[in-house]
């Protein structure tokens, strides 16, 4: 799991779904260096939002379209002048982002980093192909997709309710912190085969109710009443997921930290690989 890819570039490389076919209209060609972006909000609240995405194989015929020679040439502008020291060299690639931390094959799940506290569950999604995450969201790049059940999970919830910091009182995600201490027992391929329909029968659930959006469906007081498959498919997916830790359902969220924190401690405690293979010194 990694950061989204950071921008900087004053707003110059987004465009909305007006300015996208206003872009189109005029330059048909320029098609191939738009992608879908995703941030927090725009996954949340189902905004549509899109980028230029340009390689530098590619800055050069994408220089020759008039609008996005306007947009590049406001970027090295922007860049050139900032405060920040870090900032001003990306002056010379303003057609790219200035941190690219990775872009997906297939697929790419996004987590926000910060998600409001009242729902449930921790938010998730499957984006759709060639889309861009950004930096204000986590990424998982043409991971399984049993990876989704774990991170929509019950238990995961509190487990970074319990380990990660917040923002006032909204959970702030940590991919080191929360995802990457995260204690998942040994998965068989039968567990990553059940997770697995688990996560397909929250996305199903999910796009019955379109276009509603995730704000929407997990809204604590309206997701038993109005979204109640949704409700259906998470509690499954807690039920499977919480006989693989015990045999059976938790009884309560202090149960859950409890199993959570053991298995950590029993983690945390095995030797590396680099300790394992360490042979003892012997007196001489």
């Amino acid at each position: 799991m990694v950061w989204g890819n950071k921008p900087t570039d004053n707003g110059n490389f987004f465009l909305d779904t007006y300015q996208v076919k206003d872009l189109f209209d005029h330059s048909p060609q320029a098609i191939s260096y738009i992608r879908p972006y995703f941030g927090s909000a725009e996954f949340i609240r189902g905004l549509n939002r899109y980028c230029l995405w340009i390689e530098d194989s590619e800055a050069e015929e994408a220089y020759k379209i008039p609008e996005i020679a306007k947009r590049i040439d406001a970027i090295r502008e922007f860049r050139s002048n900032s405060k920040a020291a870090e900032t001003r060299p990306a002056a010379d690639y303003p057609h790219r982002f200035r941190q690219i931390q990775g872009i997906c094959d297939r697929s790419a799940f996004i987590v926000p980093r910060v998600s409001s506290e009242r729902r449930e569950y921790l938010p998730i999604g499957l984006l759709p192909e060639r889309s861009l995450v950004g930096d204000s969201a986590f990424a998982l790049y043409d991971a399984p997709l049993w990876n989704m059940a774990l991170i929509a999970s019950r238990l995961h919830l509190v487990w970074i309710a319990t380990v990660c910091g917040k923002l006032e009182t909204r959970y702030r995600y940590s991919n080191t912190l929360d995802w990457n201490t995260f204690p998942v027992p040994t998965l068989t391929e039968q567990n990553k085969a059940d997770l697995t329909r688990c996560a397909e029968d929250i996305l199903l659930a999910r796009e019955h109710y379109f276009p509603a959006t995730i704000a929407d469906m997990y809204d604590p007081k309206r997701m038993d009443s109005e979204f109640p498959l949704v409700r259906e498919a998470h509690d499954h997916n807690d039920e499977i997921i919480e006989r693989i830790y015990i045999g059976r359902r938790f009884k309560n969220d202090t149960e859950r930290l409890e199993k959570l924190f053991d298995l950590y401690t029993k983690m945390t405690s095995q030797p590396t690989p680099a300790q394992k293979s360490a042979k003892p010194k012997t007196k001489s």
